[in-house]
This record gives structure tokens, C-alpha cells and sequence, in this order.
């Protein structure tokens, strides 16, 4: 059998599956800094970014679930332990920041990353011709790129 339950040729999926073993990785990452940020941020924008970094670790969390199972669905295993993670994840843990500018400085540029991951993911989904996780991949983009711009104004 060349192709996978849903017709895709498994070489290919491969490929793609180790682009999206990553991106998972540095999701996992990237939604514990959020974690982090949203316990330990203080300061006169407290309740702002307290209620922020909720919403982004939210999305963050159905972003985690929704790349492990696209993985699941192309016929292979997703990273689930957090050796896989930090082994695997440009996004490095945020240890002890206090900074409020520092921590949605940080979070903006963990989206970054994200981003150039998920471009990724799209390019090698595209030619293989896997549209469920080209549709997936341009969603996270677009909403991304929006915040992205929203954190950098409100770092101006």
C-alpha cells in the first residue's frame, strides 16, 4: 500500500508528519510559556495581560490538539512526551521573566516561530496535495499574522 487511509502517499506524508511532529513540539512550548506568563505576569497591565494570555494559551491548547490528530488522521504518531518536545522545538522554555514587555515580547516572537513552521507545513502540504492540512495550516496563519501585528502595537 503506497497511500494512507485518506490517499495520500504515505513517502510524502512522512515528510510532512516530521514538519508537523515540530511545529507540534514547539506549540507545546510555546503554550507553556503562555502558562507561565499568564500565572506569574504583575504590574500595572495585569488584568490585560493576565485575560491575553489566557485567550492565547486557549488557542494555543485547540492548536496543539488539532496538529496532533492532522498527524493521527495522515497515519502517524504524534510527539506526546516532553523530552519529544524539547528536543524538537526551536521555541525555548521561558524561565522565571518577570517582565510584562518581556513576556508579550517574548510570546510575539514564539508566534514567529510558529509562523515560519506552519509556512512550512503549508509548502510541503501543497505539494503533496494535502488540502486538510493546507486549509489547516492557512487558518493558523491568517489568525497568527493578526496577532502578531496587535502584539507589536501594543509594544510600540
Amino acid at each position: 500500500m503506497s497511500t494512507n487511509d485518506i490517499g495520500l502517499e504515505i513517502k510524502e506524508s512522512k515528510v510532512l508528519v516530521k514538519k508537523l511532529n515540530v511545529l507540534l513540539a514547539n506549540y507545546q512550548v510555546y503554550y507553556q510559556n503562555l502558562r507561565n506568563f499568564h500565572w506569574n505576569v504583575s504590574g500595572p497591565n495585569f488584568f490585560e495581560l493576565h485575560a491575553k494570555f489566557e485567550e492565547l494559551y486557549n488557542v494555543a491548547n485547540l492548536g496543539v490538539d488539532e496538529t496532533a490528530e492532522r498527524i493521527l488522521t495522515l497515519g502517524e504518531r504524534p510527539f506526546s512526551s516532553y523530552e519529544e518536545y524539547i528536543e524538537n522545538s526551536e521555541i525555548k522554555e521561558a524561565k522565571k521573566v518577570q517582565d510584562s514587555k518581556t513576556m508579550v515580547e517574548i510570546v510575539r516572537d514564539n508566534l514567529n516561530t510558529l509562523l515560519k513552521l506552519e509556512r512550512e507545513a503549508l509548502e510541503a502540504a501543497t505539494e503533496q496535495g494535502d488540502e486538510g492540512t493546507v486549509s489547516l495550516m492557512s487558518d493558523y496563519i491568517t489568525a497568527k499574522e493578526k496577532t502578531v501585528w496587535m502584539l507589536s502595537a501594543y509594544l510600540k
